[in-house]
């Protein structure tokens, strides 16, 4: 069910997840602002980014739009520091997705929520319970 995610997972673990880019062009004068920081995302970030929201998409069923009741409903706090300290080997596809979500849409207020996520190795270890979780799926259907 994950695949379209976790496929990016040996991506996400050979590149740069992304950088912050600085203006060091310009003096901050008036005729020369200086611009505000900016978060630059390496390829294999952008392509879980899209993959993330074509899941959302595509499963309306699991209702990730709602991913602060879904956090709420598994007693998850919606906070960069509880999210960061979860134990996700015994939570559900529907949590973890709700996880992922969060970090995307909290990023889009607080630009590097999701490269610090990526850095701290978050990202990663919840695409690896995404995929044990397909696996102990297949497993399950093959008995």
């Amino acid at each position: 069910m994950f695949e379209e995610l976790t496929a990016i997972l040996p991506m996400l673990q050979q590149s740069e997840f992304g950088k912050v880019i600085y203006d060091t062009k310009n003096d901050g004068t008036h005729e020369h602002p200086k611009h505000w920081p900016y978060i630059v995302y390496g390829n294999a970030v952008e392509e879980l980014i899209k993959a993330t929201y074509s899941f959302v998409d595509e499963h309306i069923e699991m209702d990730l739009t709602n991913y602060e009741d879904i956090l709420k409903d598994a007693g998850i706090q919606y906070s960069a520091r509880s999210l960061s300290d979860i134990d996700v080997s015994n939570h559900n596809g529907n949590t973890v997705m709700a996880m992922i979500v969060g970090i995307l849409r909290a990023d889009r207020f607080v630009d590097g929520t999701l490269l610090e996520f990526c850095n701290n190795g978050c990202i990663e270890k919840w695409l690896l319970r995404l995929k044990q979780i397909d696996e102990e799926s297949e497993v399950n259907e093959s008995c």
